[in-house]
């Protein structure tokens, strides 16, 4: 039995916060996993940032609802739901992921949750569980299952690290030269090709 786990942002839709600072011209709202490895330090660092320039849920929801999966990213996903169970496992909030995840027919995302006031202001969050992607991979091995894991970013490294086979996909040079032990794989065909290879289903 054999399931494939797939980060979100980077992997099948666009970086949100990238998007955002872009709209927003705030700059320092780029700042993602790939340049800071600590979640929850790069999470204070951006509610901060959204305190300060008075931004809301409601906000970052707008630049959402105009984003689209990454080309290809649909039909990729397709591919994999044909062959093995397909979960996504994400440091997004479920808040932020609905308008994507109906573009992409409703995958299985486990995520996190954030908490606003009655202002829309966004005030904390909520993370499921301590290291969540790796906990999740753990689990499914728990239920007997081969995992193949593929991400981009320095969250994902212990994801990959624990799944039977690990793959990063379209990474920043920082992170694949740190990270040497996972093949790298720059579209969604290597990535398709690397998990035939190890699978069983085309052995």
């Amino acid at each position: 039995m054999e399931i494939v786990c797939l980060d979100l942002e980077g992997v099948l839709i666009p970086e949100i916060w990238i998007e955002f600072a872009k709209q927003t011209g705030v700059d320092e709202l780029r700042m993602t996993t790939r340049d800071i490895p600590v979640y929850t330090e790069l999470m204070d660092k951006r509610l901060s940032l959204l305190n300060k320039n008075k931004f809301k849920i409601s906000d970052i929801q707008q630049v959402i609802a105009s984003m689209e999966p990454l080309s290809g990213a649909e039909s990729f996903l397709n591919w994999l739901r044909q062959h093995f169970q397909v979960v996504i496992l994400s440091d997004t909030y479920y808040e932020f992921a609905s308008p994507l995840m109906k573009k992409l027919q409703w995958p299985t995302l486990l995520c996190h949750k954030l908490v606003c006031d009655n202002n829309g202001s966004i005030v904390d969050y909520k993370i499921r569980q301590p290291d969540a992607k790796l906990e999740a991979v753990k689990s499914f091995q728990n239920l007997n299952y081969h995992v193949f894991a593929a991400g981009d970013s320095y969250n994902d490294t212990a994801m990959l690290q624990k799944a039977n086979n690990g793959f990063l996909f379209c990474p920043p040079n920082n992170v694949a030269k740190e990270f040497p032990q996972f093949k790298v794989t720059n579209n969604y065909d290597e990535l398709k090709s690397a998990i035939m290879e190890n699978s069983t289903r085309f052995s």
